[in-house]
């Protein structure tokens, strides 16, 4: 049987359907408040970002390609079933109706309808504007094969068409230029800090749950068996260097931004006032535009993710019951505001993102690896207490006298434990334990 072949149309298509889904309002408002903190810093701060905003995700889309992953489980299964079972959950409520995609809605409000809302009604506001957009998305979710349509063909190139309108009058009539204070984070390590600021775009976390969604889409088209794989890395890599180009472009536009105004206290204020500067009294309600449109690409994206993989892992629990439940779930959370839903995900992402790096490193490296159950039992043990001492820093109890010690010990005597990457010497060390096993006990990997 002839190999399909993959057109330019459809590459794209699909690298539009990638990008729409993990191209949220974090990936928007990040890298601006990167860049007017970052200074005249900016190249190695947007250096270092795109290594964790922009090339990890892909790795993470290599990953699920190289292991020919259908969701989660399947990345993680290797390990244990049970364990897989677990992170595919875990993941899947934390970036689905407890965090990611409440924060969607949130954002939207916050930003396109709070300024016009008198603040009395802003409770009823955020009730009657949550309930519409995820109610809007299950509508538009409820058949599978309308993630394609909607978020590839139409939403996504309407979001791209608002923000490129913004971006090209910024070059034709920047705010200023680029030789602007760096914040003392930035004054020298400025690379080491933008791969941290890279951490929050939470797409590395993400794209190892979303890219399920995508290999319904790419066998929708026609192709199978090893040729998802390859239209998915390639897809994979086309959306990253569309985003990447656009982390740099608004990197840009928050140092430029500068010359006119001061710094703002989040990145979310800064673009709002950047295009205000630049559209007038329609700027905010273009910014509303720009920003909902984003962040509903990737509800729906993660609405789909979540009742596929866990209808997948509970058969018996269908499909249009889990849409069901982020749906409803993502409304309740939504309502407790964005400022607590992002205090909330600190230590939980803390938790996570350790296992879910090892898990798309040991993927990436399939090739030698083989999915064998002792790399990655001894992996991911490794890096299970620095991933805990993490999270335990990033919670309400870091201020307890007892986890404050543990903290100051965990940072002050392990290796890069102070930077945010503890986990990485454990890991090391546990892949060098596997090889030794391996060679001493002469038993090939993936046995």
């Amino acid at each position: 049987m002839e190999k399909q072949k993959l057109s330019t149309k459809q590459l794209f298509l699909i690298a539009s359907l990638i990008f729409g889904m993990f191209f949220g309002a974090g990936n928007l408002i990040f890298p601006v408040q990167l860049g007017q903190l970052a200074g005249h810093n900016w190249f190695p701060a947007v250096a270092g970002f795109l290594l964790t905003g922009a090339l990890l995700p892909f790795l993470a889309m290599l990953a699920v390609s190289l292991t020919n992953s259908k969701s989660v489980y399947d990345i993680a299964k290797p390990a244990a079933p049970w364990f897989g079972t677990l992170f595919l959950v875990v993941i899947h409520f934390t970036i689905g109706p407890l965090f990611g995609t409440p924060r969607t809605a949130a954002t939207a409000f916050s930003m396109g309808v709070e300024p016009f809302v008198p603040a009395a009604y802003h409770q009823v506001a955020m009730l009657a504007f949550t309930a519409v957009f995820f109610g809007l998305a299950y509508f538009l979710t409820v058949k599978q094969s309308n993630l394609m349509k909607w978020v590839g063909k139409y939403l996504n190139p309407i979001f791209l068409a608002l923000l490129g309108l913004i971006l090209v009058l910024a070059l034709f009539l920047p705010m200023g230029d680029l030789h602007q204070h760096a914040t003392d984070a930035y004054q020298s390590q400025a690379a080491f800090q933008g791969i941290l600021d890279g951490y929050n775009t939470m797409d590395g976390l993400a794209l190892l749950a979303l890219a399920v969604s995508v290999v319904y889409a790419v066998r929708g088209l026609g192709f199978e068996g090893a040729n998802v794989s390859k239209v998915l890395a390639k897809s994979g890599l086309v959306a990253i260097l569309m985003e990447s180009l656009i982390y740099v472009a608004t990197v840009l536009l928050g140092v430029t931004s500068l010359g006119t105004m001061k710094a703002a206290a989040n990145g979310g204020t800064a673009f709002s006032e950047i295009v205000t500067h630049y559209t007038g009294n329609v700027g905010v309600l273009a910014t509303g535009v720009i920003v909902t449109l984003a962040v509903f690409t990737t509800a729906m994206g993660l609405f789909v993710s979540f009742a596929q993989d866990l209808h997948k892992v509970f058969p018996k629990v269908s499909y249009l019951f889990w849409l069901r439940v982020i749906a409803i779930g993502s409304f309740v959370t939504a309502n407790a505001g964005l400022t607590n839903i992002i205090a909330w995900s600190a230590p939980v992402l803390m938790l996570l993102y350790p296992y879910a790096l090892a898990l798309t490193l040991l993927g990436v490296t399939n090739k030698w690896v083989k999915q064998d159950a002792v790399m990655y039992r001894a992996v991911l043990l490794a890096v299970t207490v620095p991933a805990f001492l993490d999270a335990l820093g990033a919670s309400p109890l870091a201020t307890q006298s007892w986890a404050a010690s543990m903290a100051t010990a965990y940072t002050t005597h392990l290796p890069l434990a102070a930077e945010g990457f503890g986990w990485v010497l454990p890991a090391l060390g546990g892949v060098i334990f596997t090889m030794g096993w391996k060679t001493a006990s002469r038993k090939p990997y993936g046995e």
